[in-house]
């Protein structure tokens, strides 16, 4: 039997659990693993594997480099390896951290040999906008993996959204119809499921203090849980037989049980990440939630843009993509803004100013995304940023956006003059 691995990942903590439990549950000769974080600060990372029948193993990886992330990364793949070895479990669930992106989990267990069959982030509709708006660091949260860790909730939260191919969305009765559409349209390519309940008499595993609804959107200008009680430790380290009993009244699997085992594409999902060809939402308005993609040929007017920065980066819950500076004129450049704060930094050059020669050492979906935008005159390089939010106000930030070009004689100097515009940015990309 070869071993399939689901990653699940997702700050809605009590809808990860419930998906988590309900794969479990549905998916014969399944395990879940979980390096428990929260202990990071007494020097160890907690790992449990459980099944069916309940906890397999209960073990402790030292710090690497006073990094969490690193212990569970050193953890990870040698216990899915000794289970695939086993030959008897038939899916792996990592079901991650709080606060771990899946994107890097991933890579690392495909590195390691063994295939991830999907990339599955947990979502509660409701809380969908709150966590877009929290710029809080996730220090302040208790939620940070290390103690260099600089994200906030917004930011980590985005990443784990939009990597993932699935979102299991969690049936809460305060979601409305403008939770749900923002949701699609922050990710209107990911294959959403819903989370079956739980079986009768199981009561789901809560999160003491859950986040509240409360939470607003806060603007900050721009910058750069509890662990399960623990069972004792069980010297065996393959499933219990419970965990491959067959269920006395077998049903269909649940799309969240299929989408554990469809199939995922590590390259494809890193590509479609990277600012240079980013799979960026389209157009869309729908249930007060508006996406705006604003696409221009002509460069930003340093000085301009950067007074333009905070009135840009508050206008909508979300926004992303890449941009062309004219004093920079070579240089690809990423946005990245949630939580009221931007993060601005360089992604190499447009494919445009590399000689002929390099290109051959350019991934195939690279040059693709260029031809696509490729200009007679300025080949790949453009402005291409997209907004999504509840309320967005489509012609101002349209007017505002437009207003930090260069003018039309700015345009005409050429690029010699361009690149002796004041360098607005430098401090922001600490040149």
């Amino acid at each position: 039997m070869s071993l399939a691995v689901a990653v699940v990942s997702g700050l809605h903590a009590d809808a990860r659990k419930a998906a988590v439990d309900r794969l479990l549950a549905e998916v014969s000769g399944s395990v879940v693993l979980h390096h428990d974080l929260s202990t990071a600060a007494a020097g160890t990372v907690v790992r449990t594997i459980r099944d069916r029948g309940g906890v397999v193993t209960v073990g402790e990886s030292p710090l690497v480099n006073d990094c969490a992330c690193c212990a569970l990364r050193e953890d990870l793949v040698p216990e899915l390896r000794r289970l695939a070895r086993d030959g008897t479990t038939r899916l792996a669930i990592v079901e991650l951290w709080d606060s771990v992106e899946p994107k890097a989990m991933a890579e690392v267990v495909a590195s390691g040999g063994l295939t991830v069959t999907s990339v599955i982030t947990a979502v509660d509709p409701a809380l969908v906008l709150p966590y877009l708006g929290n710029g809080d660091d996730l220090a302040e949260a208790g939620l940070a993996a290390a103690a260099t860790d600089r994200r906030t909730v917004a930011d980590t939260f985005a990443r784990q959204l939009e990597y993932a191919s699935v979102l299991a969305v969690a049936d809460s009765p305060e979601a409305d119809d403008e939770d749900r559409e923002l949701l699609t349209q922050l990710h209107p390519t990911a294959h959403r499921v819903p989370i079956p309940p739980g079986p009768p008499g199981q009561a789901p595993r809560r999160d003491p203090q859950p986040p509240t609804r409360d939470i607003q959107p806060t603007c900050q200008g721009t910058q750069a849980q509890p662990p399960d009680a623990h069972a004792p430790s069980v010297d065996a380290h393959a499933p219990s037989p419970e965990a491959h009993a067959p269920s006395p009244n077998p049903r269909p699997p649940s799309p969240l049980a299929q989408a554990a085992l469809a199939g995922f594409d590590v390259e494809a999902a890193a590509a479609a990440q990277h600012p240079a060809c980013a799979l960026l939402p389209v157009e869309a308005d729908g249930h007060g939630v508006s996406t705006l993609v604003w696409h221009r040929r002509r460069p930003f007017h340093p000085e301009r843009l950067y007074a333009a920065l905070e009135d840009l980066t508050c206008a909508a819950a979300r926004s992303r993509g890449r941009f062309w500076l004219a004093d920079k004129p070579d240089t690809l450049l990423h946005w990245d803004a949630a939580g009221g704060a931007l993060c601005v930094e360089s992604a190499g050059p447009w494919l445009a100013a590399l000689p002929d020669a390099a290109w051959e050492m350019v991934p195939p979906v690279r040059r693709a995304a260029a031809a696509l935008d490729w200009h007679p005159e300025h080949g790949d390089c453009c402005n291409h940023l997209v907004f999504t939010s509840p309320g967005l106000d489509r012609d101002g930030l349209t007017h505002l956006l437009e207003s930090c070009l260069l003018t039309d004689a700015e345009y005409a100097a050429g690029r010699d003059a361009w690149k002796r515009l004041p360098p607005a940015f430098d401090t922001l990309l600490e040149i």
